[in-house]
């Protein structure tokens, strides 16, 4: 049986984030970004992504808390060495803000394990960024 903890540092989770200008107005505090996850399966076991977990702070210090099934209304199943890109987005009364959290992955009809989601940063040319 595999150990979890070594299948989950085989979970490879990048992302890119698009500050989207046209879509917001800095005038009513609307800062809305897409961002690109790429998750990339390189363990040797077929993984399926059950849940995700954000918590994104905004510069001004709100954070919101966003917990759901799946990713993009799809739990994708992942055959090792292969990846799942989507797109979806973040709505931001802040003109920056960071985002984390993780993806609740199962393994072979397993029990689920946490895999994390490395912060990035929501950049607006309105504000510095927030990482470095």
């Amino acid at each position: 049986m595999n150990n979890n903890n070594q299948i989950a540092d085989k979970i490879y989770i990048t992302s890119q984030p698009v500050f989207l200008e046209e879509e917001s107005s800095p005038f009513r505090d609307q800062f809305v970004w897409a961002y690109h996850i790429t998750i990339k399966n390189l363990s040797d076991c077929p993984i399926k992504i059950r849940k995700r977990h954000w918590l994104i702070t905004e510069s001004r210090g709100i954070q919101q808390e966003i917990k759901g099934n799946g990713v993009v209304g799809q739990e994708p199943m992942l055959q090792p060495g292969e990846s799942f890109v989507y797109t979806s987005g973040a709505l931001l009364s802040s003109p920056s803000g960071m985002m984390e959290g993780n993806y609740e992955i199962e393994c072979d009809d397993g029990p689920c394990f946490l895999v994390p989601i490395p912060a990035f940063s929501l950049d607006s040319p309105h504000e510095k960024s927030l990482i470095h």
